[in-house]
């Protein structure tokens, strides 16, 4: 669900701030993925811990999870994809964040690192 739900605040964050920048993501995110989720049957628990990773899917330095791993990992592959990322930043990230095989097989075909 926060792979689904991550990026919900980028409408928002583009009329209210001008811009989709990864703070303001997370600061607007986790409040409206509570909402979102609320009538959805989720526990409050799963609903909690959704709403942590769309507030905090900016910040690797903060991974708590396999979940929170995965999702930072899948956006930065987008994001590197999206927006261009030069080959030695995405070898960086590689190096330094991913820690899923999974995460480091994909990089690898999708940017040929």
């Amino acid at each position: 669900m926060a792979a689904i739900t991550h990026d919900i605040a980028c409408p928002l964050c583009r009329k209210k701030y001008g811009n989709t920048n990864g703070k303001y993501q997370e600061q607007e995110g986790a409040p409206l993925v509570r909402e979102f989720l609320a009538d959805t049957g989720m526990t409050a628990e799963q609903i909690d811990r959704v709403a942590y990773l769309v507030g905090h899917h900016h910040s690797p330095a903060q991974i708590d999870g396999i979940d929170y791993q995965i999702l930072i990992e899948a956006d930065y592959i987008v994001n590197a994809s999206e927006s261009g990322y030069g080959r030695q930043a995405i070898r960086t990230f590689m190096e330094h964040t991913m820690k899923t095989a999974a995460g480091v097989r994909l990089t690898k075909a999708v940017f040929g690192v």
